[in-house]
């Protein structure tokens, strides 16, 4: 099957199970219609960079990944605004079915605009499938679980142990066969394990904090859901702004500074919240970082896709893209178990003072794991192989031209 029919069956499962989701009856009926709209969500997502990057030159490549993110937080900022004016005034039915007119509009679009392309020689990993899904199934649920069971629980344990021993099994399943779904070797390379391990460790650092401070929005503030949503936009819809430019930079001075920067910002947002959060804290006040964290989110995403793709050969853009996309989910799982953990331990819901108790650590934390990110980032040296591909490529057409002359 090619990218775009891919694509297109991905983007066609969601559709459906959003619709199943919207007219279920039960929680029961809900979690297997979300089951399967991760499914189709997990064919359908790592496949946009890899056929937006198939369409587009790679001089081009940094401005069209900026409007690419731009869109992206545009998503990331209406999501939580959308989602909780809905909820609050219709039902959270609702929420689901604004994804079916979407994906019957789409689906025509990405039939007839949206260009075939493949990798050569690409077959299904069943064994890798089988060995990651039920790795990371076992971690992330007994991280999630963990506040409410107990870390020593049976089922938390067994979680994490058996989790690992997939994981570990992966690994050495992708050192072993040269066909694997991820093979091992692309970690070698600075460029791709930086990129990636950085994506992570962003998410974990970004998405726990969105979901504690918005939480204290409503909690601590007493806003509603509408309320909070609309006063976390100068960091949710800073992307919208940000990212085109960004993308631009990058193709001028490269993308490497530009994740850097940005992840720096992030990391001061953070910081600069665990220092100035309390109780009686003014929105004047939460401004600031709400704006440096939205400039260093919208920094990120674009030069960071462009790093993703430029790490590996063009064959392999499609592994790539699945694999940051898996890890950065990874990434914002781990970022709500652990902080969610932290807050547990230090604070609680009692009162708007243990409520802070156990936010501003899990802040800190926050802040640590997106400036290890931000040291992550290897420098200039650490060219991918797409990016001594189109030197070479540069390189060629500069003597052809020369030859002409």
């Amino acid at each position: 099957m090619t990218w775009c029919r891919l694509f297109m069956a991905g983007l066609t499962v969601f559709t459906g199970a959003s619709a199943a989701a919207a007219l279920s009856s039960g929680i029961d009926a809900l979690i297997a219609a979300r089951a399967v709209q991760g499914v189709g969500a997990a064919s359908m997502m790592p496949l946009t960079l890899t056929l937006l990057t198939a369409a587009v030159p790679a001089e081009r490549r940094g401005a069209a990944l900026g409007v690419f993110g731009a869109i992206t937080g545009l998503a990331v900022a209406s999501g939580p605004l959308v989602g909780g004016s809905l909820t609050e005034h219709l039902s959270w039915h609702w929420i689901f079915w604004l994804n079916v007119p979407i994906g019957l509009v789409l689906l025509p679009l990405a039939r007839l605009r949206l260009a075939e392309s493949s990798a050569p020689g690409a077959r299904l990993d069943i064994p890798g499938t089988l060995l990651i899904s039920g790795g990371l199934f076992g971690i992330v649920y007994a991280l999630v679980n963990a506040n409410e069971d107990g870390w020593t629980s049976v089922t938390v344990l067994l979680g994490l142990f058996a989790g690992t021993a997939l994981l570990v099994a992966f690994v050495r399943h992708g050192l072993r066969r040269p066909d694997a779904m991820l093979p091992m070797r692309l970690f070698k390379d600075r460029a791709f394990s930086g990129i990636n391990a950085a994506s992570l460790l962003m998410f974990l650092g970004m998405f726990g904090s969105i979901f504690l401070l918005s939480q204290f929005l409503q909690a601590v503030v007493g806003y509603s859901p509408t309320e909070a949503g609309v006063r976390m936009l100068p960091w949710t819809a800073m992307p919208l702004l940000v990212s085109p430019i960004a993308g631009l930079v990058s193709d001028r001075i490269g993308g490497r500074p530009v994740v850097a920067t940005g992840l720096a910002l992030q990391a001061v947002g953070l910081a600069w919240f665990a220092q100035v959060l309390g109780p009686d804290l003014s929105y004047a006040a939460q401004l600031p970082p709400l704006i440096i964290s939205g400039i260093g989110m919208g920094l990120y995403f674009a030069p960071a896709a462009s790093l993703v793709m430029s790490s590996v050969r063009t064959t392999e853009q499609g592994i790539a893209s699945g694999t940051n996309n898996a890890l950065r989910e990874v990434g914002g799982a781990l970022g709500v178990a652990v902080l969610g953990a932290v807050f547990a331990a230090r604070g609680g819901y009692d009162s708007p003072d243990t409520f802070v108790d156990g936010t501003v650590p899990a802040l800190w934390i926050g802040a640590g794991a997106v400036a290890l990110a931000a040291l992550l980032i290897p420098g200039r040296g650490a060219r991918g192989p797409a990016e001594a591909e189109g030197e070479k490529k540069g390189e060629a057409d500069r003597r052809d031209l020369t030859t002409v002359a």
